[in-house]
């Protein structure tokens, strides 16, 4: 046979060889693994209320603890792949994954699987980290937006599928089961690592910050806990709210001060100087506040409002990783060629757009209507994640690439897991409100209501006022987005240096 030609030969540098597609496949299998998780998990939170006589501002961290223990890892991993190497570092990412997984099945209660499914955070948190890293250096650096794309569609079907099989799963097997369904995929994806990623040795690292770690993740889980609590005590003078708060904040503030003066601290806030990477992590932040918490609650609404199954409500999501599907490859190629706030603008635009439907919604709402709104959800989100953070990373140094990406993920991160904390919060509060009892009753009150034919009306369409109103704060948020966006670079530059030395940036994970 005569032999092929080179990409280069043929002036395809940007084609993807079958060897990344290799390594792609392997990172693609623990993305979906970690994705179809997370999705599994929204749409099975109403049942889980049930089973564990819980309210909605609690069993949330089972969400919240996933993507906080994502944030606390994945500073990490960067530290941890030149000290024991990539592929070693990605095949313990996987275990550990597994291994949370297998004992958040086997839950007894709700503290028990909000504990497991921090473990199973610290194993996902390293997956794309690690993945990419490996990713970006088969396929080379010039080829990262080319690499993004290519992963946004596989990834993409996570967050379709993954609330249609755990729907069918909570309905026809058990809510256990959401859990177990790693294990197929994890041993898998375990297997083809060892064979198909290339061995890599472990490189001298620096020193990681530690302390800095010890302050950031439990400062922002002892804040957002305090904050949590304000529903169900009614005052923030209560200990157990302002106590954890407090704490929260001194840790917080303790840990820039510290990070200001030592080296290689966890965040080099540092990099805060330059503009346009301030600009796209101020867009970030709240963006992920606002979405992310506010597609928390949409499974559950289907389920609790409109008396939907787990598995009706899993397919009605599936517009929105339709429509995220469908525009996410275009905005990966864009990126590369124009500036991201043409990119971002529109597709905030468009998220605004499809939530303010859900500002209206009703206990009656057309589903065409709802189902439409989602699909233009989609297309927005597929065009603004990925777009921001190419603006964040497109006019640092090459030196600080690494440290950048870590603090982009760590802002996804925590900025999710403070939206979905916030939302639930809302929510919590406006259902205790609307049935007269206390937070922790108040889906408990709501559900059973519904379910009541002579109160199910009423019941209805007291609960979806109080989606209404949730939804109605994350559509403003989600507006005020628009602003910082503005501001975002009005050109595309690289410096002519980027490509021979930028580390590679995890693509945001769709957690909802």
């Amino acid at each position: 046979m005569p032999a092929q030609e080179s990409p280069a030969a043929t002036g395809l540098e940007d084609k993807l060889d079958r060897g990344v597609l290799k390594v792609a496949s392997v990172v693609v299998l623990g993305a979906i693994m970690a994705i179809l998780d997370t999705t599994v998990v929204n749409v099975a939170l109403q049942k889980l209320t049930l089973e564990f006589t819980t309210s909605f501002d609690t069993i949330q961290w089972v969400a919240t603890g996933y993507m906080l223990a994502l944030a606390t890892v994945i500073p990490v991993t960067g530290w941890a792949s030149d000290r024991f190497g990539t592929k070693r570092l990605y095949l313990l990412a996987i275990g550990t994954f597994l291994v949370g997984s297998m004992l958040a099945g086997l839950a007894w209660n709700v503290e028990s699987l909000i504990i497991f499914r921090v473990l199973q955070g610290l194993g996902g948190g390293m997956l794309m980290p690690a993945g990419m890293t490996i990713l970006t250096r088969a396929a080379g650096p010039q080829r990262i937006g080319r690499v993004m794309s290519v992963l946004g569609v596989p990834m993409l079907l996570g967050p379709i599928c993954g609330p249609i099989l755990g729907g069918w799963l909570v309905d026809a097997v058990s809510w256990r089961w959401i859990f177990y369904i790693n294990v197929p995929i994890g041993v898998l994806a375990f297997l083809l690592a060892l064979r198909l990623l290339p061995k890599d040795d472990p490189e001298p690292s620096g020193r990681f910050d530690f302390v800095g770690m010890l302050m950031v993740s439990p400062g922002l889980a002892a804040l957002i806990f305090g904050v949590s609590r304000i529903p169900s005590t009614g005052t923030v003078g209560a200990v157990e709210v302002w106590l954890p708060a407090l704490a929260g904040l001194v840790l917080l503030v303790a840990f820039v001060l510290r990070a200001l003066r030592v080296d290689h601290p966890l965040i080099d806030l540092k990099l805060f100087r330059n503009r346009p990477f301030s600009v796209a992590m101020i867009t970030m932040s709240v963006f992920c506040v606002g979405f992310f918490g506010a597609m928390l609650l949409l499974p559950t609404y289907f389920t609790l409002v409109r008396g939907e199954s787990a598995l009706h409500a899993g397919l009605l999501l599936a517009p929105q990783g339709l429509g995220a599907m469908l525009a996410m490859p275009i905005t990966g190629r864009l990126a590369d060629k124009i500036a991201a706030r043409r990119i971002v603008l529109p597709g905030l635009g468009l998220i605004v757009l499809g939530m303010v439907v859900f500002t209206q919604v009703g206990s009656t709402t057309s589903y065409g209507l709802l189902l439409s709104s989602l699909f233009v959800m989609g297309i927005g989100m597929g065009c603004t994640m990925m777009p921001i953070t190419s603006a964040a990373l497109q006019t640092l140094r090459p030196k600080d690439m690494a440290k950048a990406s870590t603090a982009t993920n760590i802002v996804q991160q925590t900025a999710g897991a403070i939206g979905s904390a916030i939302m639930s919060i809302i929510l919590a509060a406006l259902l205790a409100a609307k049935f007269g009892v206390s937070t922790s009753q108040g889906q408990l009150a709501a559900t059973a209501a519904t379910l009541n034919p002579q109160t199910h009306t009423a019941a209805a369409s007291l609960t979806a006022d109080s989606f209404a109103t949730t939804f109605l704060w994350a559509t403003i948020l989600l507006a005020l987005c628009l602003i910082p966006a503005f501001f975002l670079p009005k050109k595309r530059f690289i410096p002519e240096t980027a490509a021979d030395s930028a580390e590679p940036v995890a693509p945001p994970v769709p957690m909802h």
